[in-house]
C-alpha cells in the first residue's frame, strides 16, 4: 500500500524535526517540501509508524504493508491550502517510482483519512487525486448513470471500513471534495457505484 498525508504542522522545519525524532513514536517513509525537496527519512523495508490504527480491505496492521509520504502543509489545524505545483510534481514522481517497484494496485494508494476516516483529514479535499490517478496513481472514477441502491456496500467493496462513523465523510473528502456533508445523496451514490465498477 501507499498511504498519502500531509504533516499537519505549522512548517516544513518543525515537522522534519518530529518525524525524525524518535521519542515522537511518529514516522514516515518520505517527506516533500512545498518547494518539491524530497526527504528519505526511512527505508521503504522498514517499518514506519505513519498510519496508526486504520483498516484498508480487511487489514488493520497498516504500518506494516504500507509505505507512508507525508506531504509539508499546515494542515486543517493551522491554515490548510493547496499543494504547489513543485511539491505535487516530485509527489507523482516519486509515488509513480515506488508503485511500480512494488506493483501496488490503484486501489491500495489511499489517504490517511480512508484508513482512519474517524480520526484524521488527511491529505485533505486540496489533494488532486484525479492527476494522480492520470499519472496511475490510485483510481479515479467514472460516475454512473444510476446511483448505488447500498453505497456502503460498495464502499466496503472498495476497502473501508462501513462501521467509521465518518466513512462517507472521508469518501467525499477523497471522491467529491466539492461537497463534504456525509450524506449519502445520488450525486453520491453515483460516484460509489462508478467506483466500485472501476473495479471489474
Amino acid at each position: 500500500m501507499l498511504v498519502l498525508h500531509y504533516t499537519g504542522m505549522e512548517d516544513a522545519g518543525a515537522a522534519l524535526a518530529r518525524l525524525c525524532d524518535r521519542a515522537s513514536q511518529v514516522s514516515a517513509h518520505y517527506l516533500i517540501d512545498e518547494d518539491g525537496g524530497v526527504h528519505r527519512l526511512i527505508d521503504e523495508s522498514k517499518r514506519a509508524w505513519h498510519a496508526g490504527l486504520g483498516f484498508w480491505r480487511g487489514e488493520r496492521d497498516i504500518n506494516g504493508r504500507s509505505i507512508g509520504i507525508e506531504l509539508a502543509n499546515p494542515g486543517h489545524e493551522f491554515g490548510y491550502r493547496e499543494f504547489p505545483e513543485l511539491q505535487m510534481q516530485a509527489l507523482i514522481d516519486l509515488s509513480q517510482d515506488i508503485v511500480d517497484r512494488h506493483t501496488i494496485p490503484a486501489r491500495n494508494v489511499v489517504g490517511h483519512s480512508d484508513i482512519a476516516p474517524d480520526r484524521k483529514l488527511d491529505p485533505g479535499e486540496f489533494m488532486d487525486w484525479p492527476r494522480l490517478a492520470e499519472a496511475r496513481i490510485g483510481l479515479w472514477p467514472e460516475e454512473a448513470a444510476k446511483p448505488s441502491a447500498n453505497p456502503l456496500q460498495d464502499l466496503a467493496k472498495y476497502g473501508y471500513d462501513i462501521s467509521s462513523r465518518h466513512v462517507i465523510s472521508a469518501f467525499q473528502r477523497r471522491f467529491r471534495p466539492a461537497c463534504i456533508d456525509g450524506l449519502a445523496d445520488p450525486h453520491t451514490c453515483r460516484i460509489t457505484a462508478g467506483l466500485v465498477a472501476s473495479l471489474a
